[in-house]
């Protein structure tokens, strides 16, 4: 199980400035608590109430460990989808296509997000519901909330919590789900369950952890929020030609798909999206390594997570469900060890690039940087770096 939303975007939410939240974070517990009680009765909740409801809450350090050990969005799009998409998930995903398909064509219905689309998310995150974690989320929150490196995020979630108390339908003792406090079937953060929750099986409850139609609805619900353009594509695995510009590649670059196709890139196994959509080159392993065109609502994924890897491969497994075949693993250049990518964007930023926190993940600004030296070095410019690279560098 990957959290899902754990590296958040801010559309879920209204954020208060991240200064605001340093001081509510951090220090003694107890005192930190007697805050956060205090918040929560400014915010109309009876002082009986709240102390019931925090009654069992303390810090969890399980969750700190599952914080700090994502080590997962270091593999590459071929690793991690290898490790993701099996082919029992893939046969569970098609009869589970198959057993909800009038959920599933009422949700594209009203909010035009293909059944596929959702699949690839209930798999992922939880295999179809079986395994949608055993951690405290009243607790997991309260101990991401008094770390001070996201309170943010999962500060209001607590808040959630409470008004989803109040409904019945939470239970700060028995409500478990992921160590980052989101709960159900496509885990949920609590605000989203709040203010999105969809009642798709009638039965006049929001339920996530135990009604698919529920989670379902609720999940297409989200993704037409976040920007989702209704049953239009999302991700086209592409040929491309060996005598590209590649530096016109990236997902920070977007041209007309029939710009691309003037170029010679072609669909591989399905039909090429219209001509008129734009579209970006996506090369996760470089230029010798499978390559996507990834649509407008590919970037809509990014407001469910921010790791590349995860989103490729949610992306591309959402392909699959929907006929496409495997995807061509080409020859790419061995990707750099942990240590290699730490000590690349140590040099980069040397060179006065930002790429953010030295953490040996080749996201999106360390790719961008990447790519400007490859050019400046004579290096074809797709993102990648080589070892090669890295010595000229």
């Amino acid at each position: 199980m990957i959290s899902l939303r754990v590296i958040l975007c801010a559309a879920t939410f209204a954020a208060a400035p991240v200064a605001s939240f340093a001081a509510t974070c951090g220090g003694n517990f107890n005192s930190w608590m007697s805050a956060l009680k205090s918040e929560a009765v400014s915010k109309g909740h009876s002082k009986s109430d709240v102390n019931r409801f925090f009654k069992s809450a303390r810090i969890d350090p399980k969750v700190i460990r599952a914080d700090r050990s994502q080590g997962v969005f270091r593999l590459t799009f071929s690793e991690f989808a290898a490790r993701s998409i099996s082919s029992g998930r893939m046969n569970n995903g098609k009869r589970n296509m198959g057993k909800y398909k009038n959920t599933f064509a009422k949700i594209q219905k009203k909010y035009g997000v293909q059944p596929a689309v959702l699949t690839a998310f209930w798999a992922l995150e939880t295999d179809y519901g079986a395994v949608q974690g055993n951690f405290n989320t009243l607790n997991a929150l309260i101990t991401l909330s008094h770390d001070c490196r996201r309170p943010e995020l999962f500060r209001p979630q607590i808040f959630a919590l409470i008004e989803l108390w109040k409904r019945g339908d939470f239970s700060p003792t028995k409500t478990k789900g992921a160590w980052a406090g989101e709960i159900g079937m496509v885990q949920m953060l609590p605000e989203d369950i709040l203010h999105r929750g969809v009642d798709g099986d009638g039965d006049g409850r929001v339920r996530l952890k135990t009604s698919a139609p529920d989670a379902l609805h609720t999940g297409g619900r989200l993704l037409k929020d976040l920007g989702w353009n209704a049953n239009q594509p999302w991700l086209v695995e592409v040929t491309v030609p060996k005598n590209l510009d590649w530096s016109e590649t990236g997902l920070d670059k977007q041209k007309p798909v029939s710009y691309w196709a003037s170029k010679g890139v072609k669909a591989r196994g399905v039909k090429m999206p219209s001509g008129n959509l734009k579209a970006s080159l996506m090369l996760p392993q470089g230029r010798k390594g499978p390559a996507f065109l990834a649509l407008p609502n590919f970037f809509t994924y990014f407001e469910w997570n921010k790791s590349l890897v995860y989103v490729s491969t949610a992306a591309y497994f959402a392909t699959r469900l929907n006929g496409a075949p495997p995807f061509n693993k080409g020859k790419p250049d061995p990707a750099l060890s942990d240590a290699g990518m730490k000590s690349l964007q140590k040099k980069l930023k040397a060179r006065g690039h930002d790429v953010g926190k030295v953490d040996g993940i080749l996201g999106a600004k360390t790719r961008a940087a990447v790519q400007k030296e490859q050019k400046r070095l004579g290096f074809p410019a797709d993102a990648w770096p080589t070892k090669a690279f890295v010595a000229k560098l």
